[in-house]
């Protein structure tokens, strides 16, 4: 059955040649990960990631490619960062929204996102570097002039934004969420060493507890399908309109409320945004000024803490599916269309008294979906405390973003077929 959907799709010119290169944008993405920047110690640089919880979180945020401080070791991580930025200013900034809902106003923006990428890439690479250069303990950075700190600080940059391109270039294919699909090979590219590790360290008496982590793992997947795929189903009425002899309308179907609009990109957001405070405070730890010292100190102990750090992964997570959610869905303009279009929901009035109710809908299935993605993504973290592995962190977070981006990319996909079979092309 599933090979037959392949072939079917690879039947399709188009889409066939869309996925294609889709693919040779992730090897490209994957070849540049493997070339490291001169004069870094790779194998001392995973030992000192290997180290830090935090430090393993960037890692898989940059698609792995931090692992080797390779030219794109930033990722897309700045990206990121622009785009929250942003979208909290469209929220906030009344000039801004109105912007955005012009005719190329979302262009406008776009652009200004790109444009704040370059300084946050360039003040993130050069708070890495200084950090990596602090660790005398692993000896990963020797001394570097100021022409090497530059040229250094220059490439990360440019890897920066070339990801971004290439992240953009992906998303216009349609085949997925260029940003996610970027994240998602670095995971998937790190599946071969994991396996390989823990073969290594294969211990007989741990089988159940593989197998126990097995049926964690499996039943994390169902529930990340259910949760993307459920949907609540809102009545939709269409009044019938008498023109000469003829009638028109008088048709019921429902609008569907997906449970997770967000899809994956609120683990991305709180990802990003949990790895902002240690990092900054890790740069001030050898400051002149004890104040910033002690405060740098206190901070890092805080994201080390496994109960507050699970607390703020979770509270991230939860309050970004509903930021999120908010960015995408407008109840106001779902019913002002519904209004000139004829449509009503059964019981409900037209207009405002529509716009109230679907808010309140979906602020209450979002819910579900934001408890369920919090949960998932702080699951790891109490699994460690019992077996004290860090791979189950890191393991939770990919798994949660690999289930989501994969669905979202086959729904794309079998959107482009369903559009292509209705078009007779």
């Amino acid at each position: 059955m599933w090979l037959d959907k392949i072939i079917q799709i690879f039947k399709i010119r188009d889409l066939r040649k869309s996925i294609l290169f889709v693919l040779a944008m992730l090897v490209v993405f994957r070849i540049a990960a493997q070339i490291p920047i001169p004069g870094v110690n790779v194998g001392n640089l995973k030992e000192f990631f290997a180290s830090n919880q935090i430090l393993g979180l960037i890692n898989i945020f940059s698609g792995g490619a931090m692992e080797n401080f390779s030219i794109v070791a930033m990722g897309i991580a700045p990206y990121i960062t622009a785009s929250i930025i942003f979208q909290l200013l469209v929220m906030i900034i009344p000039k801004l929204e109105e912007i955005s809902k012009e005719q190329g106003g979302q262009q406008k923006i776009n652009r200004w996102t790109r444009l704040l990428t370059v300084p946050l890439a360039a003040l993130q690479g050069y708070g890495m570097l200084t950090l990596l250069r602090q660790q005398s303990t692993f000896d990963i950075i020797g001394h570097l002039s100021a022409f090497e700190l530059i040229t250094a600080l220059v490439t990360l940059t440019a890897g920066t934004i070339f990801l971004m391109w290439i992240g953009e270039l992906i998303s216009e294919k349609k085949i997925g969420n260029g940003i996610s699909l970027l994240i998602f090979a670095g995971i998937i590219a790190a599946l071969p060493g994991a396996i390989q590790r823990t073969l290594v360290v294969f211990d007989p008496s741990q089988i159940a507890t593989l197998i126990a982590f097995g049926a964690i793992a499996v039943i994390t997947i169902i529930g990340v399908v259910i949760i993307n795929e459920g949907t609540r189903n809102v009545p939709v009425s269409y009044a019938r309109h008498i023109r000469g002899n003829r009638m028109y309308g008088g048709v019921n179907t429902h609008l569907p409320l997906r449970v997770n609009m967000a899809g994956v990109i609120p683990i991305i957001f709180a990802i990003s945004l949990i790895l902002f405070p240690p990092m900054v405070a890790n740069f001030f730890l050898h400051a002149k000024s004890q104040i910033l010292v002690k405060a740098s100190e206190f901070i890092i102990q805080i994201f080390q803490n496994q109960l507050i750090y699970g607390i703020l992964y979770f509270t991230f997570v939860f309050g970004f599916t509903y930021f999120y959610t908010a960015v995408v869905f407008h109840p106001q303009q779902i019913a002002d269309n519904l209004q000139k279009q004829g449509g009503f929901i059964p019981g409900i009035r037209p207009g405002k008294n529509t716009e109230e109710y679907l808010a309140r809908v979906t602020s209450r299935i979002i819910l579900a979906g934001a408890l369920f993605l919090g949960l998932i993504a702080i699951l790891p973290l109490i699994l460690q405390g019992f077996t004290g592995g860090l791979n189950l962190v890191i393991g939770g977070t990919s798994l949660l973003i690999v289930v989501s981006v994969v669905i979202e990319s086959m729904k794309q996909i079998q959107a482009q077929m369903t559009m292509r079979e209705y078009e007779g092309l």
